[in-house]
């Protein structure tokens, strides 16, 4: 149950990643130039109270945590990494594969 849990949310990320792939396609196709929604800047417009106490937290635990990684991840583009994470989940909980000439008893 878990596991169709985690495959569920991986495919929702995966999609969410698709519908921002197409979004940023057809705003560079608009502007005739490339437009890509940062991942920073989707969570600030959704809610920004949220992304500052995120950053206080992480840099409680460590500032080099807060400029080395999370920050380069908020700088990459919106449907990359929903995409990633997405992919990740449905590969890390696929089900298993079926033993072949052994009896399930």
């Amino acid at each position: 149950m878990i596991r169709g849990f985690f495959r569920l949310i991986g495919l929702l990320l995966l999609a969410g990643g698709f519908i921002f792939l197409v979004y940023d396609g057809a705003r560079s196709i608009a502007d005739q130039t490339l437009r890509l929604t940062r991942l920073g800047d989707f969570w600030n417009d959704i809610n920004q109270a949220s992304q500052a106490s995120f950053q206080h937290a992480v840099e409680g635990i460590s500032t080099t945590l807060w400029s080395g990684v999370v920050k380069v991840i908020l700088n990459q583009p919106t449907w990359a990494v929903l995409g990633l994470v997405g992919i990740i989940l449905l590969l890390a909980f696929r089900p298993a594969k079926p033993l072949i000439g052994y009896g399930r008893d």
